[in-house]
C-alpha cells in the first residue's frame, strides 16, 4: 500500500502557502508563477470612511487595488458617476486610483464634500471601496457676548461655562491666564468633559479677572479665545470690615464663619442619568460635586467590579474611564460624593451598542472546473446587523445570473464553477451604528500541470537516516504525482516509502542501494510535466580511537588521540573544546591532525576535552576527562610565628602623650607584616588588655595618645603571615594625672515604661574615660515644644533615671552630662525621647472585606485618628478565623490567625483562605504598648473551589471480569460536589497502555463495580471529584482481573448494572478468535501546571505563593517586574521545591507583574499574576497654632494661673509673706528658687486639695534621693490630660507646662521640693 501523510510545516524546502486563500488549490508562493495567473482586483488601501480634511490643502483620496490583469479605476460621488475628466481640478495618479484634488490653487475644500466610492475592474471582475465621507474640517470665531462679573461668597460653589463654537473635529478646551499659563486644578477646582470650570467651593485665592477657556481645532492648528471672566470672591472678614461701622461688637463678632455643606452634584443632574457607547470605544462617566469640605468621589458598578486592567481614573477620579468597552459593561455605575458631613449619589445606566463586527469575513476562493465552494459571511454587533450580497459591485438580485451561484442568507454556495463563473463578490453588514464591506473573489483557474522544484536537484543523505525528495508543483484542476526511480523504473509503491500530500517522497530509512535518479511526474486532464533529482547516500562519520581518561603530573605533557573514519567524498573538519568552550589561547595547546598535545601542564588544565567532527552532513564528538598532580614533594622550610618583642622602653612623658619603644624577637622565616600595641588600665581594670593601636612592622618606636586617671601599662605583639606571637614582657607603669571627663556618655535615651512616666537611659562611661575620681551624671529634661526651664538632677554613676508623673506620650528634650571631681564634660546634645505609651483609645472603622477568589480576600479600614492611638503608630493587626465550612455545615476548634501591616495602611491581603467557607475577622491598631480595641467582626465567604482529592481508592473483589471500587469522600470538598470522574484503561506486558474510558459517578456514591472487563489483564485508573468550579486532584491505583483458564465472553456493549449499594459498569472483551492486537499507547508524563499565584504585598516586599502539579522535585524560579514595562524579567531563584518566595526591594507605591516558573521545563510557566505595593509613608507638617486641642489648654492654663494669683493674693493679705520667700532669704539656698512675679511662674510650688497654704518639703537625704510628698498636686494635675497630635513619622507636638533646672543638692539642710514632678522622681 502507498502511504500518505503531511510534511511538517517546519522544512524549509516545503511548499508555503499563499495567504488569505481557502479552497481545494493552494496557490505556492512562487513570484514567477504568480506572474502568470489570473486574479480578479483586490483593494490594498484606502482612505478611512469618515476622512475629515484640511481646507487649506490638496484633498487626496486614496483607492489602490492590484490584480492581473492590472485593474482599471473608476469612482462615484454621492451614488452617481464621477467624471473625473471635465474637473481641471482632480487628476488620478497614474496605475492607481487614487485622486488628488487640488484646492492649493484656486479650489474649496467646501465644493468637494460628499460621499465617494471607488472602483478597481478587470476581465475577472470588479472590486469597490467603502463609502469615503469627506468633509473639510471648520473652526468657527466665538460668538460674541457680554460677560457678567461673578461675585460670589467664599465656601460656595461656582461653574464658569465655555460653551466652544461647533467645530470639526470638536475641539480640544483648556484654561488659561493672560499670562498663557494653565490654571491650577485639583480636587476643588476642575475641568468638566464639556470644558465649563467647576469650584466646588471657591476660596479667596480664587479671586482674579483672567479666566479664559481656548478651544484649540487641531486639523487646522488653530486656537480660539473667549472673552476673559472675572471672578471675586467675597470673605466673611471682607463682608465684616464692610459692615462693622453699621453693627454692633456683638453683631460682628457673632457672624458666623464659612458654613460648611453637605455634597451636592453639579453634574450630572438629578440622581439617575443614561449613557449609551458602542462596543470598543471608550467609555467616560463624570461626577463633579459641590461642597465644604471638597467632597471625595467614589465609583463602583452595581452588581459587579468595574473592570480590571480597563478601568482608569481621571480628573482627581471625577471622571470613570474604561477602555475597549464591550457589551459585558452595561450596567449601572454609581458615583459617590462624600465629605465630613454626609454624601450625595448618582447612578448612571449605561447600555453598550455595537456596530457591525466581524464573526467571519469572507475569503478568496480559488477553484479549479468543475468543484465546488463557499463564500460565507457572518458579523454580529447591537442591534443584529443585516447581511446583503453584491457581485462585482452590483446588488446580487439584478447581477448576471450564474447557474453555480446559488444565496443562501449569509452564505453563497457554489456548485460545479465553470471559468466564467469568476467574479469578486462584496458582503455589506450594516445596522445604525454603522457598516463593514468586504470583497472577496472567486477565481476559477484551468491550468496545467507545473513542478517548481528545480530540474536535476541533487540530494546528499548518511546513510539510515531519512530521505526527503523534493517536488513542489501546482496546476488546476490538482495533478496527480507519481515516483519512478531510474530511466525505466516502475512506478514507486509499497511501506518502504512515504508519499507527502505536497508532492515530497520521503525513504524513512536510506540505504546504499538507494543512490540514484528519481523522477516526479505531474499530470492532469490539461496536461503532465515531470522533472528528475538526484540521491547519493554517504558513509557516517566514526571515531575510531577516542580520547582517552588521562592523569599527568603538574608541569608534565599530556596527548589526546582522535582518529577518524568518514565517507572519502566528504571533508571533515576537527574541533577540540575545554569543558565545552574553546581552547584557551595558549601557545602550550598543539592540535595536530589526529591529536592534542598540552605541554607544560598546570593545575589551570584540569577538565574535560571533547573532539567534535563536523562534515556537511554530519557531526560526531567523544570527550575525555584530564587529571592534573602536584609534583614530587621538595624540602619544605619551617615557617612559624614570630618571637615576641623585648625590652620595651617609656620615653617623653607627658600628661596626654609617651613614648614607646622596643626590639623585635626572631621572624621565623616570615617577615613581620606588623607590631599591635595593647595596654592595661591598673586603676580600673587591673588585668585585662585593651588595644591601643598598631604600627608597620618595620617601626620600632610609637608615640601613644593618653587618658587622664589612667595607670597605664604597654606590651607589643608582632604579626606575620603565620599569625602572632606571644605577647612582651608589660612596660613599666605610668599614672596620668586627673583632669575633667573629655566626653559625655552615648546612647541617650528616652522611653516610658509606664503611661506616666519617662526612662532616661544613658551608656555609662568607662574607668578610663572618667578623667578623674566622683565621676556623676548630670540628667536634664524639659518638655518638648513648651517655654519651659530645664528640669535637672545630679546622679551617681549609674545608667538610668525615671521621671515619674508625665503626661502620657508626649515628647521630652533630654541630655545627660559627665562630671567628676575636677569638673564638667563639654555640653552634652539633646536627644528627643518620649514619655510612656498606654494602649489605643478606638478601633478602626469602616471595615470592607472584597473576596478575590476562593483563597484570597482584601480587607480594607478607615485609619484611626493618631490622637487616639496614644503611642508610636506601629501598624493594624488583622484577626481572621474560620467559623464554618459551607459545604458541611460543621463547627469546628476556632483557630485564629493574626496578620500584621506595618504603618499606616489602609488595606491588606488575606490568603491561604479555604473555599466555600464562612470567616470572621476584626482589626486592632498597635503602638508600642499593645492593641486597642478591636473592630465588630465582619463576616465574609469565600467561593467555591476544585475539591481536593478523594481521600482513598480501593480496589477488592477481582474477579475473571469485574472489579469492586470504593472510595472516600475528599477531605475537603471546598464546595458542593456535583459528580465523580473514574477513567481507566489497559496497560499490556510493556507498559503501554490502552484506550482511555471516561465515567461520571453521581456524587452520593461511595461504590462502583466494573463488569465485563478483559480477563488476566491489569488496569490502571484515575479517579476524581468535581464541584461546580471544576476537578479536583486524581488519585491513581492499579489492580488485575483473575486469571480464565476456560472460554472467554463475547463481545459486550458497556451498561450500568444496580446492585445493593454499588453501581455495576459492564464493557466490552474482545472475542477470542480476534487476532489483531488492540491499540495501544506510550504511558505520556502527566503535563505539569502552577496555578493559583497569589501575593500579598507590602510597602518593600511581596509574599508570593502558589500550587504545584506535576513531577516530584521540581526547581522552582520567580519572574517579576514592573507593570505595563518593556525591560525583561527579573528572575529569582527558590531554593528547594517551596512553594512560597518572599520578594524583597520592591518600590513602594508601585504595581508588578509576576509569575512562577520551573527549571528544567522549557517554557513552562504560571499566567501573570499582577499586585501593588503599598504607599510610602509621607511626612506632614501641622500648625499647632490654629489646632482646637491647643487653643483650649492655653485657654485653661490662663484660668488656672488667674486662679492662683487670687488664691495668692487673698494669702498675701492675710498672712503676710509667703514663708518660703521668707525661708529663701534668711539661708539663700542654691536650690530654692523665687517665684518670678514678672511672668508668674508657679511651677516651683505645689498648691494641697484643701487650699492649705503650702507645706515646706522634705530634707534631701545624703544619698541624694528625694522623698515624696503627700501632696503631689500640680498645674499638670488641672489640666486637659493629654491631648497631642502625632505626624506620621510618630513624632509629637504639644503644649505643656514645664519645670525650671536645679542645682544638685547639697548637705542635708532643710529645703523646699524643687518641684510637683520632682518629688514623684526615683534613682535607679
Amino acid at each position: 500500500m502507498m502511504k500518505k501523510k503531511s510534511i511538517p510545516a517546519s522544512k524549509p524546502f516545503l511548499i508555503l502557502f499563499l495567504c488569505q486563500m481557502i479552497s481545494a488549490l493552494d496557490v505556492p508562493l512562487d513570484s514567477k508563477l504568480l506572474e502568470e495567473l489570473s486574479q480578479p482586483p483586490t483593494i490594498t488601501h484606502q482612505s478611512p470612511k469618515d476622512y475629515i480634511v484640511d481646507p487649506r490643502e490638496n484633498i487626496v483620496i486614496q483607492c489602490e487595488a492590484k490584480g492581473k490583469p492590472p485593474p482599471s479605476f473608476s469612482w462615484t460621488r454621492n451614488g452617481t458617476h464621477f467624471d473625473i475628466d471635465k474637473d481641471a481640478q482632480v487628476t488620478m495618479k497614474p496605475n492607481s486610483g487614487t485622486l488628488v484634488i487640488n484646492i492649493m490653487n484656486g479650489g474649496k475644500a467646501e465644493a468637494y464634500e460628499g460621499v465617494y466610492q471607488c472602483t478597481a475592474r478587470n476581465e475577472r471582475g470588479a472590486a469597490i471601496s467603502n463609502n469615503i465621507v469627506i468633509r473639510p474640517s471648520r473652526s468657527p470665531l466665538w460668538t460674541k457676548e457680554k460677560l457678567e462679573p461673578h461675585q460670589v461668597r467664599e465656601g460656595d460653589s461656582l461653574v464658569l461655562h465655555c460653551r466652544p463654537p461647533v467645530g470639526l473635529p470638536p475641539p480640544i478646551i483648556f484654561w488659561m491666564d493672560n499670562a498663557f499659563q494653565r490654571l491650577p486644578q485639583s480636587e476643588r477646582v476642575s475641568q468638566g468633559l464639556n470644558g465649563d470650570l467647576y469650584f466646588s467651593n471657591v476660596q479667596p485665592e480664587d479671586t482674579r479677572e483672567d479666566y479664559i477657556c481656548y478651544a484649540r481645532f487641531n486639523h487646522t492648528q488653530t486656537i480660539q479665545q473667549k472673552q476673559p471672566i472675572s471672578v471675586k470672591v467675597f470673605s466673611l472678614d471682607s463682608l465684616n470690615d464692610t459692615i462693622a461701622a453699621n453693627l454692633s461688637d456683638t453683631d460682628i463678632y457673632g457672624a458666623k464663619p464659612v458654613t460648611e455643606r453637605q455634597p451636592v452634584l453639579l453634574t450630572p443632574t438629578g440622581s439617575t442619568s443614561t449613557k449609551v457607547e458602542l462596543r470598543g470605544n471608550v467609555l467616560l462617566l463624570e461626577c463633579i460635586a459641590a461642597g465644604l469640605p471638597t467632597p471625595v468621589i467614589r465609583w463602583i458598578k452595581e452588581g459587579g467590579e468595574l473592570p480590571a486592567n480597563r478601568t482608569f481614573f481621571e480628573n482627581f477620579k471625577k471622571t470613570l474611564k474604561i477602555i475597549d468597552v464591550s457589551e459585558a459593561d452595561s450596567g449601572n455605575y454609581k458615583c459617590i460624593a462624600r465629605n465630613t458631613l454626609g454624601s450625595v449619589h448618582h447612578v448612571i445606566s449605561v447600555t453598550v451598542k455595537a456596530a457591525p463586527y466581524w464573526i467571519t469575513a469572507p475569503r478568496n476562493l480559488v477553484l479549479s472546473p468543475g468543484e465546488d465552494g463557499t463564500l460565507i459571511c457572518r458579523a454580529n454587533g447591537n442591534p443584529k446587523p443585516s447581511i446583503s450580497w453584491l457581485a462585482n459591485g452590483v446588488p446580487i438580485a439584478i447581477a448576471p445570473e450564474d447557474p453555480s451561484r446559488k444565496v443562501d442568507g449569509d452564505t453563497i454556495i457554489f456548485s460545479h464553477v465553470q471559468e466564467r463563473s469568476s467574479a469578486v463578490y462584496q458582503c455589506n453588514a450594516s445596522n445604525e451604528y454603522g457598516y463593514l464591506l468586504a470583497n472577496a473573489f472567486v477565481n476559477v483557474l484551468a491550468e496545467p500541470p507545473r513542478i517548481l522544484t528545480p530540474a536535476n536537484k541533487l540530494y546528499q543523505v548518511i546513510a539510515d537516516s531519512p530521505a526527503l525528495l523534493d517536488c513542489a508543483y501546482f496546476g488546476s484542476p490538482k495533478p496527480e504525482i507519481e515516483w519512478f526511480k531510474g530511466v525505466k523504473g516502475s512506478i514507486l509503491r509499497g511501506n518502504e516509502y512515504v508519499f507527502h500530500d505536497n508532492g515530497t517522497l520521503e525513504i524513512p530509512v536510506a540505504q546504499k542501494d538507494s543512490t540514484g535518479t528519481y523522477t516526479c511526474v505531474a499530470r492532469n486532464e490539461l496536461g503532465k510535466i515531470q522533472n528528475e533529482v538526484h540521491l547519493e547516500i554517504k558513509d557516517p562519520t566514526m571515531i575510531i580511537k577516542q580520547p582517552e581518561y588521562k592523569v599527568v603530573q603538574r608541569y608534565g605533557q599530556v596527548s589526546f588521540e582522535c582518529i577518524i573514519k568518514h565517507d572519502s567524498t566528504l571533508l571533515p573538519t576537527v574541533i577540540w573544546l575545554k569543558d565545552n568552550d574553546e581552547l584557551p589561547d595558549d601557545e602550550r595547546f598543539l592540535v595536530g591532525k589526529d591529536n592534542l598535545t598540552i605541554m607544560n601542564v598546570t593545575d589551570k588544565d584540569d577538565g574535560t576535552y571533547t573532539c567534535i567532527v563536523n562534515t556537511t552532513l554530519d557531526s560526531v564528538s567523544a570527550s575525555a576527562v584530564l587529571t592534573v598532580v602536584a609534583a614530587p614533594p621538595t624540602p619544605a622550610i619551617i615557617y612559624a610565628r614570630p618571637n615576641p618583642p623585648f625590652d620595651l622602653e617609656l620615653t617623653g612623658q607627658l600628661e596626654r602623650s609617651i613614648e614607646l619603644s622596643w626590639i623585635p624577637g626572631d621572624e621565623n622565616n616570615s617577615p613581620i607584616t606588623h607590631f599591635v600595641i595593647e595596654y592595661e588600665d591598673g586603676l580600673h581594670e587591673p588585668g585585662v588588655w585593651h588595644y591601643q593601636t598598631e604600627v608597620p612592622g618595620t617601626q620600632t618606636t610609637v608615640q601613644l595618645k593618653l587618658s587622664p586617671y589612667v595607670n597605664y601599662s604597654f606590651r607589643v605583639v608582632a604579626v606575620n603571615k603565620i599569625g602572632r606571637s606571644q605577647p612582651s614582657e608589660p612596660s613599666e607603669q605610668y599614672l596620668t594625672k586627673s583632669a575633667s571627663p573629655d566626653e559625655n556618655p552615648a546612647n541617650v535615651q528616652g522611653i516610658g515604661s509606664e503611661p506616666d512616666n519617662l526612662v532616661i537611659t544613658w551608656e555609662s562611661l568607662k574607668g578610663f574615660q572618667s578623667n578623674g575620681p566622683g565621676l556623676q551624671y548630670k540628667v536634664s529634661w524639659r518638655q518638648k515644644d513648651v517655654d519651659d526651664e530645664w528640669t535637672s538632677v545630679i546622679v551617681a554613676n549609674v545608667s538610668k533615671y525615671i521621671v515619674s508623673g508625665t503626661p502620657t506620650f508626649v515628647p521630652y528634650e533630654i541630655k545627660v552630662q559627665a562630671l567628676n571631681d575636677l569638673g564638667y564634660a563639654p555640653e552634652p546634645s539633646e536627644v528627643i525621647g518620649h514619655s510612656g505609651e498606654d494602649l489605643p483609645m478606638v478601633a478602626p472603622g469602616n471595615v470592607q472585606v472584597h473576596v478575590i477568589n476562593s483563597t484570597l480576600a482584601k480587607v480594607h479600614w478607615d485609619p484611626v485618628p493618631l490622637k487616639t492611638v496614644r503611642g508610636h503608630l506601629q501598624g493594624y493587626k488583622v484577626y481572621y478565623w474560620k467559623v464554618q465550612s459551607l459545604s458541611r455545615r460543621s463547627r469546628r476548634h476556632v483557630e485564629k490567625k493574626i496578620l500584621t501591616f506595618r504603618g499606616n495602611k489602609t488595606f491588606g491581603m488575606l490568603p491561604g483562605l479555604e473555599p466555600y467557607s464562612s470567616y470572621k475577622l476584626n482589626v486592632r491598631v498597635v503602638n508600642g504598648k499593645g492593641e486597642g480595641p478591636a473592630s465588630p467582626d465582619k463576616v465574609f465567604k469565600t467561593p467555591e473551589g476544585v475539591p481536593s482529592s478523594p481521600s482513598y481508592l480501593k480496589i477488592t473483589n477481582p474477579t475473571l471480569d469485574s472489579l469492586t471500587l470504593e472510595w472516600g469522600s475528599p477531605t475537603h470538598p471546598n464546595g458542593v460536589l456535583t459528580s465523580y470522574i473514574l477513567k481507566f484503561q489497559p496497560i499490556n506486558n510493556t507498559h503501554e497502555l490502552g484506550p482511555l474510558v471516561e465515567i461520571r459517578i453521581p456524587a452520593n456514591e461511595s461504590s462502583l463495580i466494573l463488569k465485563n472487563l478483559n480477563y488476566s489483564t491489569r488496569y490502571k485508573f484515575y479517579f476524581n471529584a468535581q464541584t461546580s468550579v471544576g476537578s479536583g486532584s486524581q488519585i491513581t491505583e492499579e489492580a488485575v482481573t483473575i486469571m480464565d483458564e476456560g472460554k472467554m465472553a463475547g463481545i459486550l456493549h458497556p451498561a450500568v448494572v444496580a446492585g445493593k449499594g454499588y453501581s455495576e459498569i459492564l464493557f466490552a472483551t474482545s472475542p477470542v478468535m480476534h487476532t489483531v492486537r488492540p491499540t495501544f499507547y506510550k504511558v505520556q508524563p502527566l503535563y505539569p501546571r502552577i496555578r493559583n499565584v497569589t501575593t500579598a504585598a507590602a510597602e518593600t516586599y511581596a509574599n508570593i505563593s502558589w500550587e504545584y502539579e506535576g513531577p516530584d522535585h521540581a526547581n522552582f524560579y520567580v519572574e517579576y517586574g514592573v507593570a505595563g514595562s518593556k525591560e525583561d524579567w527579573k528572575k529569582e531563584i527558590v531554593n528547594g521545591s517551596r512553594s512560597f518566595f518572599v520578594l524583597k526591594g520592591l518600590t513602594p507605591g508601585t504595581a508588578y507583574k509576576v509569575r512562577v516558573g520551573a527549571e528544567g521545563l522549557s517554557g513552562f510557566r504560571s499566567s501573570e499574576d499582577v499586585f501593588e505595593t503599598g504607599p510610602a509613608m509621607a511626612s506632614r507638617q501641622v500648625d499647632i497654632a490654629t489646632q482646637g486641642w491647643f487653643i483650649g489648654l492655653m485657654c485653661a492654663v490662663a484660668l488656672l494661673i488667674l486662679i492662683l494669683l487670687i488664691v495668692c493674693f487673698i494669702r498675701r493679705n492675710k498672712g503676710g509673706k509667703y514663708p518660703v520667700k521668707e525661708k529663701e532669704d534668711a539661708h539663700a539656698d542654691p536650690e530654692i528658687q523665687p517665684m518670678k512675679e514678672d511672668d508668674g511662674t508657679f511651677g516651683e510650688y505645689s498648691d494641697a486639695e484643701d487650699h492649705k497654704p503650702l507645706k515646706k518639703g522634705s530634707r534631701t537625704p545624703s544619698d541624694r534621693t528625694v522623698k515624696k510628698e503627700d501632696s503631689d498636686d500640680s498645674l499638670v494635675d488641672y489640666g486637659e490630660g493629654v491631648n497631642g497630635q502625632f505626624n506620621e513619622d510618630g513624632s509629637f507636638i504639644g503644649q505643656y507646662s514645664g519645670k525650671k533646672e536645679k542645682e544638685p543638692a547639697e548637705g542635708n539642710e532643710s529645703s523646699e521640693a524643687p518641684s510637683p514632678v520632682n518629688a514623684m522622681n526615683s534613682f535607679v
